[in-house]
Order: structure tokens, then sequence, then C-alpha cells
């Protein structure tokens, strides 16, 4: 007797497990239809965007230092100092922003002399005339203290540690537009 019920319990189980494929075929089909319509995407994180802002911001900076202080002229030891804390903003807000699947690679930015933010360079020709690519003390000035300002609203929102580091570059930007009042 003992094995009758196990021929009727492998039955049962044969026939239950044949109606859940059907049953899961045809959940299938209707599912299917529904899986059309894309999933909206996740807004992006709000410290994310201005993490990108902001390095941004410092990558136009860098250039314009990189263009008011050529290797070579009067300014350039003075200048690089300012430029090396600037980059090391940049590095410390890199390595707070986010691994995403496919890396960003910024493109190098060159200061544009009209005034206007700098563009990226499409090409490196040797056409630039000494005097076109040369950015004034002035500019810096007003990029620094520009980029100063801004810091306070940015802190609002963020995370604690990221406010405290937007406030320390806000300071060294401040810092940057009372010492390059000294530098002619």
């Amino acid at each position: 007797m003992r094995q009758r019920a196990v021929a009727v319990s492998r039955r049962a189980v044969l026939s239950g497990t044949a109606a859940g494929a059907v049953a899961a075929a045809v959940a299938g089909c209707s599912t299917g239809q529904r899986a059309a319509t894309p999933p909206r995407p996740l807004p992006p994180d709000p410290e994310t965007v201005l993490l990108t802002e902001v390095i941004a911001d410092k990558e136009r900076i860098v250039a314009l230092y990189r263009g008011a202080a050529p290797p070579g002229s009067r300014n350039a030891a003075v200048l690089l100092g300012f430029q090396r804390r600037h980059e090391a903003h940049l590095a410390e807000l890199r390595r707070r922003l986010p691994r995403s699947p496919v890396p960003a690679t910024p493109t190098p930015a060159t200061p544009s002399p009209s005034g206007s933010p700098p563009v990226p360079s499409s090409s490196s020709s040797g056409s630039d005339s000494g005097s076109d690519a040369t950015v004034s003390i002035g500019r810096l000035r007003e990029a620094e203290r520009k980029a100063a300002a801004a810091r306070p609203r940015q802190i609002g929102g963020v995370s604690p540690a990221l406010a405290q580091l937007l406030a320390c570059i806000g300071a060294c930007e401040a810092a940057h537009v009372a010492a390059l009042a000294r530098v002619s």
C-alpha cells in the first residue's frame, strides 16, 4: 500500500507542475505586454549633480590659471600655487563623485579671452597669439570671487562632509581674491 501512495503523490506532483508551467506561460504573455513600457529612470542624486557642477567650475578656473600663467611668464611661479590648490580641490571633489558605469572624461577647457566661460578645446593649433590667450589677473579675481560667492548657496541640503568641503573651498577662493589683489 505504501507504493501506491508514492505513485499517486508523484502523479499529483507531475500534474501540478504541468499546470504551474501552463499558468506561468500564460502569465508571462500578459506581463510581456506590460513590460513594453520602459521603466522611468531615477532622478539624479542632487549631491552628484552639485559635485558635477562644482567640478566643471573648478576645471574652468584651472584653465583660466593656465591661460594667465604660461610657463616662463612673469607671474607663472606665483599663479602656479593658486592653480595647484584648485587642482587639489578638483582631486578631492572627483574622489567624492560616485563611480558611473561609463567613465566621464572631461574635455580640457581653454580660457576664452572674451570674458565668456571657457570652451572645450577641440584641437591644439599653434595659431593662438600670446596676447589673445593671456588671461588677466582681474579676470582671475572675478572668477575666484564668483566661485567663493556661490559656495554658501551650495551648502544647503548637502551632507555635512560635502558642506564642510565646499565651505573650505569657498574660503580658499575668497583668500585667492585677496591675494590676487597683490599680484601685478
